[in-house]
């Protein structure tokens, strides 16, 4: 039991889910690392959505809403710490969700599918291995891909992916929104859209983005999307992070 008023209650509660989570087969060894690299940036960004993140928020809501193909992706990560409000979001936004896992098993492809339903899910893709085609350019395990999600997709939300699969979805015309608290990462250079933020601020924060720009006409949209550039509020981003002296 986490005692609420310690005063790293919040970061200790994620770490606690990522365990569990890696005890019940849901989360690759590697991803408790990468859970940590990121807990580490989250400390140097104060713990809190800065302003870069929330102009690359509500421009993901914006590309979101344009999309005619949405799919939000889902690792052993985002299905541990924000699988409800995956699930949320894509019903806002009427958008697929799809499993794609970097260290790939039929056993662990099961368990996140058992979170995702467990959070509402009535549909996922990715699921049937038989099925998945691969998208040229990948050499990881992550090529693999639904023909009908995030393969036709023109728009995909991946949090916490990794750098090789953004940049080639990237390269295939499609517009890519990560969720990176490493605005220095690979996937972060290289997405369309990259979020600085912890993934459990950050999905619902897209969300009410999404409820207060979805009666907005398409040329308002699309200039939302014209103003940002990814490069620049990666810049802007790296600024919030200071080391203070002890």
């Amino acid at each position: 039991m986490i005692p609420k008023n310690h005063p790293r209650y919040q970061s200790l509660v994620l770490r606690d889910k990522i365990v569990k989570a890696h005890k019940n087969g849901i989360l690759a060894d590697s991803g408790m690392i990468a859970h940590g690299r990121g807990e580490a940036f989250d400390y140097l960004i104060g713990e809190v959505t800065s302003a870069p993140a929330k102009e690359a928020i509500r421009t993901a809501a914006a590309a979101l809403l344009l999309a005619d193909n949405p799919v939000l992706s889902v690792n052993g990560n985002t299905a541990a710490l924000a699988a409800e409000e995956i699930v949320e979001l894509s019903r806002f936004l009427e958008a697929k969700i799809e499993i794609n896992l970097f260290y790939r098993t039929p056993k662990r492809v099961e368990n996140v599918e058992k979170v995702l339903k467990k959070a509402g899910a009535s549909q996922i893709y990715g699921t049937d291995s038989d099925n998945l085609k691969y998208i040229e350019g990948i050499e990881s395990p992550r090529a693999t891909a639904s023909a009908e999600g995030i393969f036709k997709a023109d728009v995909i939300l991946v949090p916490l992916e990794d750098g090789d699969r953004a940049e080639i979805l990237v390269n295939s015309g499609k517009t890519v929104i990560t969720v990176d608290l490493n605005p220095l990462s690979r996937t972060s250079k290289k997405s369309s859209i990259t979020i600085v933020d912890n993934i459990v601020r950050a999905i619902p924060l897209i969300k009410e983005e999404v409820l207060s720009l979805k009666e907005k006409d398409i040329n308002s949209l699309k200039n939302i999307l014209k103003s940002f550039n990814n490069e620049k509020n990666l810049k802007e981003s790296l600024k919030i992070i200071e080391i203070k002296e002890l």
